[in-house]
């Protein structure tokens, strides 16, 4: 069983957030919420609607949190999930999001991003080089960030899975989970290993 820490906040999208926690948690992991601080933290739903040139967003469920920002040691975590939706517009400049996103980076660990959620590594530097996924309006963004965009619902960059908003959920974890797994199972190798 993996340990996954999503980072999220207010006005994180719902299902963005959502599916990922309880689906992880459907196949045995260990999903962990962590948030500027441990309230409950008031998702939003975005939809897209005739008429409209942009989303739409309304209240949404509330979000239990497990741990502040400040509280998250991620040498106990085994991999990443950011979820799109506002929230990662502003938790971006936070500076334990910084060094939690930047140890999972550094160490090749999974991180997964849905919708608006590559905004944090790209605002960290940590995009550069990479393939990404993205809300696809952030394509600019993903590319002056020094990574290639993929208009796609399941992009995989070694241990970087990515995809650009709800509708690709299913898709997307299928992908994610498959990465969390061979990770762990190396990961379990390695234990083993220095161990003996």
């Amino acid at each position: 069983m993996a340990r996954v820490l999503v980072l999220t906040a207010d006005a994180a999208e719902e299902l963005d957030s959502m599916y990922p926690v309880f689906r992880l948690r459907e196949a045995g992991h260990e999903a962990v919420v962590a948030a500027p601080t441990t309230r409950a933290v008031k998702l939003v739903v975005h939809d897209f609607e005739p008429g409209w040139d942009a989303y739409t967003e309304k209240p949404g469920h509330l979000l239990p949190v497990d741990l502040a920002f400040a509280e998250v040691d991620p040498e106990e975590c085994d991999a990443l999930v950011i979820p799109g939706g506002r929230a990662p517009e502003y938790i971006r400049t936070d500076p334990d999001v910084a060094r939690v996103v930047g140890h999972f980076f550094e160490r090749g660990l999974p991180v997964g991003t849905i919708c608006h959620g590559p905004q944090v590594p790209a605002a960290l530097g940590l995009l550069r080089g990479r393939t990404t996924a993205a809300y696809p309006p952030l394509k600019s963004d993903v590319e002056q960030a020094g990574a290639t965009f993929v208009d796609g619902p399941d992009v995989v960059d070694g241990a970087m899975v990515s995809c650009r908003g709800w509708p690709d959920l299913p898709l997307w974890s299928r992908a994610f989970l498959r990465v969390l797994e061979e990770s762990s199972g190396a990961r379990g190798l390695d234990r083993i290993r220095s161990a003996r």
